[in-house]
């Protein structure tokens, strides 16, 4: 662990507890799950496997929260004031929390811990946005009346987020709900728990008042039995289109409302004028960066035919020159599959390509490395109706479309179920204009890829989700809003 002298001092408790209620707790039964390292392939943590009891009793927690609690009482400013304190002490933890995170899911250490030092921004952006005014007096047509309306926060918040961003993904999640006034109950992914029971240790020590702020842990049942609770009032989602299915359907059951931020095949289009170098790695990024374990991965690459050999012999190159290995050295360039499952499934997928006609320009095996690793893939010969060019692969493995016209390359780009992202690469600007314009997806990067922020809205069309986060919208998805008529007369 580097300088950090013991596991309990990085973790900062042990054995790690759920936080219910402002106070850290066991799972009732005892019930254990275990996290695996996905480097060293080891056991490096263990943490409570939560019970149907404690899945009520987080939910009560965050309830009485809201309805009885300090929270409901407080101003603006002074959830503001927690927020941007708890801002703070991320900043203090970044790196610690960066190493819990890449032992977690093998993400590398240098990526996580930019990733920690900017995630702070969410709090401060959604501070500022917690003062700012939310209703509007309306225009009544009638001489005694002012009407006007109010946001209120919706209530008791479910967020249920993946192994691979597990902090970030929550961290979007919950600064638009506590800016609201929002209570929340945090269930991270089953491989991935640590980090967010840490994060919980900064909420305490930020002064959130009991109840606010909870996390149980645990595999799907634990999720399914968070989502079924009818005392819930929305379920915040990230994860796959297939389990964004289900949790509408229990989502449905109750009237809960639920957004969702699913999965993509986002694609990257490349134009004959582009810079074919800066278009090299901005494609690279977004589909290595992360070991393509990324929602927003750019999966699909549609290339002008006529630069077709100029790219892929550029990506190759890069490809090659990737230095994998352990997440903790800072010279790693690429880590391992964060789970055996996926590393199978991405092995699987690559082989069912190769058996329907694509052609591995490189890649498309275990790396040298052995363990989780797999060797940076590129697919050429891939055709549109080819499952490795319609299905989330989740790891860094490239297919390579050609076009020949401007309506060929929008049309790829869009024949595909999911519309999360996509990426054009083009020195003209009135095409750049053009295309952003048509393609269905929605986030569209011109010239670059893989660029977020707090204030800039996120999600998708189709199967990539139902709502937004981050920006205002990100906030509005917390919100309700009530009209008021007042009878002056």
């Amino acid at each position: 662990m580097g300088n950090m002298t013991s596991e309990s001092e990085l973790l900062g408790q042990d054995p790690l507890k759920m936080y219910i209620g402002g106070k850290w707790v066991e799972a009732s039964d005892g019930g254990k799950l275990e996290s695996i390292n996905p480097y060293l392939q080891k056991i490096w943590a263990t943490v409570p496997n939560a019970t149907a009891g404690d899945v009520k009793a987080a939910v009560g927690a965050a309830r009485d929260a809201f309805d009885n609690g300090p929270w409901r009482q407080t101003t603006p400013q002074q959830r503001a004031a927690l927020m941007r304190k708890l801002g703070e002490l991320m900043t203090r933890d970044a790196p610690r929390m960066a190493r819990i995170e890449s032992c977690d899911n093998g993400k590398l250490l240098r990526d996580l811990q930019a990733q920690w030092r900017y995630q702070s921004e969410w709090m401060y952006y959604y501070s500022g946005l917690a003062t700012q005014p939310w209703g509007e007096v309306l225009p009544s047509d009638r001489a005694n009346f002012f009407a006007f309306t109010k946001r209120e926060p919706v209530g008791v918040v479910a967020a249920i987020t993946p192994w691979n961003a597990p902090c970030l993904l929550m961290v979007m999640k919950l600064a638009p709900a506590l800016a609201a006034g929002c209570t929340l109950v945090i269930k991270p992914s089953e491989h991935t728990p640590v980090s967010t029971l840490v994060f919980a240790q900064l909420v305490e020590e930020a002064g959130f008042p009991p109840g606010v702020f909870n996390v149980v842990t645990g595999g799907p049942e634990v999720g399914k039995n968070l989502v079924s609770d009818p005392r819930l009032d929305k379920i915040s989602f990230t994860g796959s289109d297939g389990n964004g299915k289900v949790i509408a359907h229990a989502g449905a059951e109750n009237l809960t409302r639920v957004s969702l931020e699913l999965g993509g095949k986002s694609p990257q289009i490349v134009f004959d004028d582009c810079n074919l170098d800066a278009a090299a790695a901005g494609i690279a990024l977004g589909i290595f960066g992360g070991t393509g374990q990324s929602c927003l991965a750019g999966s699909r690459l549609i290339v002008h035919r006529s630069v077709h050999d100029k790219i892929v012999d550029r990506l190759i190159a890069l490809a090659k020159a990737l230095k994998l290995g352990d997440p903790l050295d800072m010279a790693s360039e690429m880590g391992p599959a964060a789970t055996e499952p996926q590393f199978k499934k991405i092995l699987s997928m690559v082989k069912a390509a190769q058996d329907e006609g694509a052609t591995v320009a490189y890649g498309g095996k275990q790396a040298p490395e052995g363990g989780f690793f797999v060797l940076p893939t590129i697919l050429t010969g891939v055709l549109p109706d080819m499952n490795i060019a319609r299905d989330e692969v989740f790891g860094p493995v490239l297919s390579v479309l050609t076009f020949d016209t401007e309506e060929e390359a929008v049309r790829l780009a869009n024949d595909s179920r999911y519309g999360l992202a996509a990426g054009l690469w083009t020195l003209n600007v009135q095409r750049a204009h053009r295309v952003a314009g048509q393609l269905r997806a929605g986030s569209v990067w011109v010239n670059a890829y893989r660029v977020t922020a707090p204030y800039a809205p996120f999600g998708g069309f189709k199967h990539s989700g139902i709502g937004r986060e981050n920006g205002r919208e990100g906030l509005s998805e917390f919100l309700e809003t009530k009209t008021v008529w007042i009878n002056t007369d």
